[in-house]
Parts: structure tokens; C-alpha cells; sequence
């Protein structure tokens, strides 16, 4: 279903880490799991813990919810287990990013518990062909929720090297800080994943060699 091309600066540092995409569809915790082969726990919408059988499947997998306007559960949740060695998944957007493209404004989540358990923090950078996306509506608890899916197609994923945090976590100024460095890497490396799927669409199907460039003859 997936075309997938995962790029890796450098290979993931081992222990406990916080792996930081942005966050393009709702399809992208799934994708995500296929960065590191150990266990990992992400953060996740709460309203996907209540769809049936899916919802059950994340709860045993020992995925976090996330509930709006109770975020404080979720941190806590997320540093426990970051301090007993399990590395973690958090989108620092906090929601799916806008469908015209670019990146939501970062919270500051990713760069406190950094900062409070001194764990690094692994960039990534996702592109993918918007056009493929699917917004579905579902309904959960006698509410529709419209879910932004990616179903299938080419999906780029760029790991970069892993960020160092040190300071006080209740400098707000140095956590806002933190925060843009974080988005700004990711943006860029999400610059490199469509760079690199741009290149493939001009690839040869049989050759492999570049549309933009000649074959050779010999």
C-alpha cells in the first residue's frame, strides 16, 4: 500500500528517546512504529482509543491517550515512561498539520520532557502526496470525527541526528525556544523527504536513472 523510503541520518541512539515528526494524516502513528524495531509508546488522539476494535488494540499496545484540555495526564503518562526506558513518539504539533501544506505552530511538550528526563530527541521529517490524502468521517460516541488519511502511495520519511537539551524547564522563554529549534529541524528535514520523492517521480521505472538525465549508450 505504501511506498515507503526511510532516509536516516545517522542510526537511532540507543535507550529511551523521543522521536518527533510532523504530523501530515492521522495515518502516521502506524508509519512511525517502522523507525525502531524496540518498543514505543505514542501519543495519540483519545477519540481513536474509542473506535472499536482499533481502540482496544492501542490501549494494549501502550500507546497514550491524549485528551483535550487534560493534557497535564498525558505528560505525566509520556515521562513515567520515558524514565523507565521506553521510547516515545509525540508529535510536537499536537494535531494533524494544515492540509494546504506546512507545519502547525510546535507546543511545547516535546522540549519539557527533554528537558525533565534528558533524553535526546530524533527529528523526522515526513513528506507524502497530499492528493492522496482522504478525509473519513467517523463516528465515535454519537459524534462524527473526520479523520485525514493517507490510504496508500509514495511516503518519505527523513531521521535526523539526535538533538541535546540542557536548562531549566521552567524557563518558558528557553522551552519556546527548544520548541522552535525542534519544528524548524523537522520542517527542514521534511524539505529533504519531498526533495528525495520528487527525484523518484523523474526516476525510470526499469533503468532507474533519472527522467532529467540521459541514459547511456554503451
Amino acid at each position: 500500500m505504501f511506498q515507503l523510503d526511510i532516509l536516516r541520518h545517522v542510526p537511532l541512539p540507543a535507550g529511551p528517546k523521543i522521536i518527533a515528526p510532523n504530523h501530515p494524516t492521522t495515518t502516521d502513528p502506524f508509519l512511525i512504529l517502522m523507525l525502531a524495531r524496540e518498543q514505543m509508546s505514542i501519543l495519540i488522539d483519545d477519540r481513536l482509543f474509542k473506535v472499536p476494535i482499533f481502540g482496544r488494540y492501542l490501549h494494549q499496545a501502550g500507546h497514550i491517550p491524549v485528551i483535550p484540555q487534560h493534557g497535564r495526564l498525558a505528560y505525566n503518562a509520556a515521562k513515567k515512561l520515558l524514565q523507565s526506558g521506553r521510547t516515545l513518539a509525540v508529535f510536537p504539533e499536537g494535531s494533524v498539520s494544515p492540509l494546504e501544506g506546512g507545519l502547525c505552530h510546535p507546543r511545547t511538550g516535546v522540549a519539557r520532557l527533554a528537558l525533565e528526563t534528558g533524553v535526546p530527541v530524533v527529528p523526522v521529517g515526513i513528506h507524502l502526496d497530499r492528493e492522496r490524502i482522504r478525509l473519513i468521517e467517523t463516528e465515535i460516541e454519537g459524534r462524527t470525527v473526520t479523520g485525514t488519511w493517507y490510504l496508500g502511495g509514495p511516503y518519505a520519511m527523513t531521521v535526523g541526528e539526535p538533538m541535546h537539551f540542557t536548562g531549566s524547564v521552567q524557563n518558558r522563554t528557553h522551552v519556546r525556544a527548544i520548541s522552535e529549534q525542534i519544528i524548524q529541524r523537522i520542517a527542514h528535514l521534511a524539505q529533504e523527504s519531498a526533495a528525495r520523492m520528487v527525484r523518484t517521480e523523474h526516476t525510470h521505472p526499469v533503468t532507474g536513472l533519472s527522467r532529467l538525465e540521459p541514459e547511456s549508450t554503451s
